[in-house]
């Protein structure tokens, strides 16, 4: 059972300094502990604030500005934490001061979720805080393109020829189990290591033909997060020499950003997130897109909660299908990593010829390496 102590200490915590005549800070909360309330109680007075409640006498606000509340809260919490509770302050208390300032824009420590939010809510932010906006997105998209570039580089330069020996050394054509078996006599015992006097490497079979890959993108309010992961693959896939790149974007209407896919900050500010879903409409157009079926791989990004007509778009993909197109739905994962989309729909496209699976850029790029292989 949690001390007694430990309880006063956190429900004073969550209950605020309006609690002190029950439980005195003084009394329960230690010094690092009085600043985390000083930090709590910065956004529960704006919210409060917005419903018109005044501080009463001797409860005045905190001296915190939004700047001072940036710097303290990252301070104080685990990183986790304060992503989360900075993403809070932003979309929920009103703290959009917070993107007024490049300055200070800049400082704020960037998440995907908070791009995606800040993504969604664009259109209903101020206009003058597009540029602190597209500073975060901006240390957003570097930050997945550094972490996922290697692995698109990687998997799509050619697959591994495990048959034919290489002697260039890559680190992404390392050949492990022969590495190991021919280094065996230089195990260290006192050591417990293996000495590798001499690595083996494996050579990547050369592709003959360019593929195609359309990226056929769900713009709808859910899918903030998938548009900003779409956004920098194709980018990643724009500079391979070996892929072309078709980028749409949809909702009920159809955006083709095939001229903007290798600037993803251009395409997540020019994006529209929001409104109904026709994934019918969008398919349709892709068809128009396809010039070499056999080496055309379409990418279909939704939730699959169609809002137009489901047979139309089931009609789409069997031409597709049958025409030789190879079709790739990735679905977004809920925040507990579980697949999120329209079982029914989703269904309907799998028995129509697409394969269907959770998006992550990681996985986007295992998936079309498997696949154009």
């Amino acid at each position: 059972m949690m001390p007694a102590t430990e309880q006063a200490r956190r429900w004073r915590l969550i209950l605020g300094r309006y609690a002190d005549t029950v439980l005195p800070a003084g009394q329960v909360l230690g010094r690092r502990d009085c600043d985390i309330d000083l930090a709590l109680g910065f956004l529960a007075d704006r919210a409060y604030a917005e419903r018109g409640h005044r501080h009463g006498a001797g409860l005045g606000g905190s001296a915190l500005t939004a700047v001072t509340w940036l710097e303290q809260a990252r301070r104080l919490f685990p990183k986790s934490t304060f992503e989360r509770l900075q993403t809070t302050a932003i979309l929920d208390y009103g703290l959009n001061e917070l993107l007024a300032d490049p300055a200070v824009a800049d400082s704020i420590d960037p998440s995907p979720e908070l791009a995606a939010a800040l993504l969604a809510l664009r259109g209903k932010l101020d206009p003058g805080l597009e540029t602190g906006l597209r500073i975060i997105i901006a240390k957003v998209v570097q930050q997945i393109v550094e972490r996922v570039r290697p692995k698109f580089t990687a998997a799509l330069s050619g697959r591994r020829d495990r048959h034919r020996r290489s002697f260039q050394p890559r680190a992404q054509n390392l050949d492990w189990r022969a590495t190991i078996r021919a280094n065996l006599r230089n195990w260290d015992p006192e050591r417990r290591q293996l000495v590798i006097a001499q690595a083996r490497f494996i050579q990547r079979a050369k592709r003959h033909l360019p593929w195609e890959v359309i990226l056929c993108v769900d713009q709808s309010a859910s899918m903030a997060e998938c548009v900003l992961n779409s956004a920098v693959c194709a980018s990643i896939l724009a500079a391979l020499p070996s892929v072309g790149v078709s980028l749409v974007l949809f909702d009920t209407s159809v955006a083709d950003l095939t001229d903007q896919a290798a600037d993803p900050l251009e395409v997540l500010m020019t994006a529209q997130l929001g409104g109904g879903t026709n994934i019918g409409g969008a398919l349709a157009y892709c068809e128009t897109l396809v010039r070499r079926p056999a080496t055309t791989a379409l990418v279909l990004v939704s939730d699959f909660e169609e809002g137009g007509s489901v047979a139309a778009l089931v009609a789409s993909a069997k031409r597709l299908r049958e025409a030789g197109v190879t079709l790739l739905g990735m679905a977004p994962c809920d925040q507990a990593g579980r697949p999120s989309f329209d079982r029914h729909v989703g269904g309907r496209l799998a028995e129509a010829g697409f394969e269907i699976a959770a998006f992550t850029p990681d996985a986007m790029a295992d998936w079309l390496a498997e696949v154009l292989s």
